[in-house]
């Protein structure tokens, strides 16, 4: 049974948004990526197709938005008191959500964004420094404890632990095995940001 929005209480702004997000996750992780419409979401949300075309163009743009929506504050990434502790902490976090609706949106936008300049364009604006962003605090408080020194931090050093993570991503799947995340810490982070 269709529900008609119309005689649904009138959202907007803020709550409206984060109704269409969590419909696009819902649906994210039900039906995956390719099978993704606005016309679902819009139906799961309890909002009209017009409200969702007026904010989003595509699905893409939807998609992106749902998921990094969900996505931890960049410039608040986890604190545990060691570098070591705050780098296997950032990327056991990235890992579960790569596991979840954020990574079948990852795998399924790619796949869209590689066909057009124009979409891909957008996915790079999107996705560009929030990881680094992470890596730059999580080095930031480390130089302060004196566990590394400032000159050890270099933008490819900051890169290279999600890099890897997304590479097992797209290529070794998920979940990420723990193992996985502790290896690129202790033997490629680490070691980079220590010597």
């Amino acid at each position: 049974m269709v529900t008609d929005h119309r005689k649904l209480p009138r959202r907007r702004g803020d709550a409206l948004n984060a109704a269409i997000y969590q419909a696009t996750l819902d649906e994210l992780a039900e039906v995956g990526y390719a099978r993704l419409t606005m016309e679902r979401v819009a139906e799961r949300a309890k909002a009209s197709k017009a409200s969702l075309y007026r904010r989003w163009p595509s699905r893409m743009e939807l998609a992106l938005d749902a998921v990094y929506h969900v996505l931890p504050d960049p410039a608040s990434p986890p604190d545990t008191g060691t570098l070591r502790g705050d780098l296997l902490a950032l990327l056991r976090r990235n890992a579960e959500l790569l596991a979840g609706p954020a990574g079948e949106a990852i795998r399924g936008l790619l796949g869209d964004a590689l066909r057009d300049q124009t979409h891909t364009a957008q996915l790079r604006q999107h996705a560009q420094g929030a990881g680094r962003m992470a890596m730059q605090e999580i080095a930031r408080r480390a130089v302060e404890r004196g566990e590394i020194d400032s000159t050890a931090i270099t933008p490819r050093r900051l890169e290279v632990g999600q890099a890897m993570l997304r590479q097992h991503f797209f290529f070794g799947g998920v979940p990420i095995p723990d193992q996985v995340v502790v290896e690129i810490v202790d033997e490629v982070v680490l070691p980079l940001l220590t010597r």
